[in-house]
């Protein structure tokens, strides 16, 4: 009986401890977070639109809000007409006009300018070189990004699934003093460990936390029109300008996307505190 008993627990414990990893969540809610540095690592000048109503309620509740992309968004048009230098300041233009609308400052907009769809063919080094020195400097109390996964690996396209992994590699590697060094020694930088992490685009059965957005998703439906060139009439034949009935259509289907969890608006994430090497276990 007692071998029993002792197989039993030796199953039952890392059951239990893994079921409780996997409720981890922050000690005090997402919706009542002050003071605090917060900053998003996206592959693109749109990616942070998954997280447009929590990052409108954190800067309304005085946070911090940085937003780091790693490409210019160069190449994701369909217009025949518009080159990617073109496209480039388009999109950086949408970008800071959807920022705007959160209220989030524009200096506080950082695009790394690697070319859009060919992140995974970039230096790796190099960009996560980029990413780390971003990261102290900004020396922020909670990461968003791409979730990379949770104990298997989470398919996304080609750019989100490279920014995925680099940031969490960025994210390792800012912690360690000898890792890029020459940020210590010759810029002034220091090692930094990022204690919290809020992974966005999660596979849904991974969320571990869904913040209320419902007083700010008509925050969340005005930033997300603003990318004209993305979604709607401007992807095909990009104007600047829409007409009242396009930018219509283009609330209305920013808004189509907003999930609902008990009657409310919500965004759902996992949840992550802790040293970076566990991110994905």
């Amino acid at each position: 009986m007692n071998k029993i008993l002792f197989a039993y627990l030796i199953v039952l414990f890392p059951a239990l401890a893994l079921a409780q990893r996997n409720e981890q969540q922050p000690d005090v809610p997402v919706e009542k977070w002050t003071g605090r540095v917060v900053m998003l690592i996206g592959a693109h000048a749109d990616d942070d639109a998954m997280s447009h109503g929590t990052l409108a309620m954190l800067q309304a509740h005085g946070n911090q809000i940085y937003i780091v992309t790693l490409t210019s968004g160069n190449v994701g048009t369909q217009d025949p007409n518009l080159s990617r230098t073109q496209l480039a300041q388009i999109r950086r233009q949408e970008e800071l006009a959807a920022l705007a609308e959160l209220g989030i400052p524009g200096e506080h907009y950082v695009d790394l300018g690697y070319d859009d769809g060919l992140l995974e063919f970039e230096d790796r080094k190099a960009v996560v070189e980029n990413l780390v020195r971003s990261i102290r400097k900004i020396r922020p109390d909670v990461l968003l990004a791409f979730d990379p996964g949770k104990r298997y690996q989470r398919w996304h396209k080609s750019d989100h699934r490279a920014a995925a992994y680099l940031a969490a590699d960025a994210a390792r590697a800012a912690m360690w003093r000898l890792l890029f060094e020459g940020q210590i020694i010759q810029e002034g930088l220091k090692e930094y460990m990022i204690p919290e992490y809020l992974f966005y685009d999660s596979a849904q059965e991974d969320e571990n936390t869904w913040v209320d957005i419902s007083e700010f998703a008509d925050k969340r439906v005005n930033a997300g029109a603003k990318y004209v060139s993305q979604y709607g009439p401007g992807w095909k034949n990009y104007k600047p300008s829409l007409s009242g009935a396009e930018l219509k259509q283009m609330e209305e289907s920013v808004r189509s996307h907003i999930r609902m969890k008990g009657g409310k608006a919500i965004e759902g994430f996992r949840y992550y505190k802790g040293l970076p090497d566990s991110i994905g276990k």
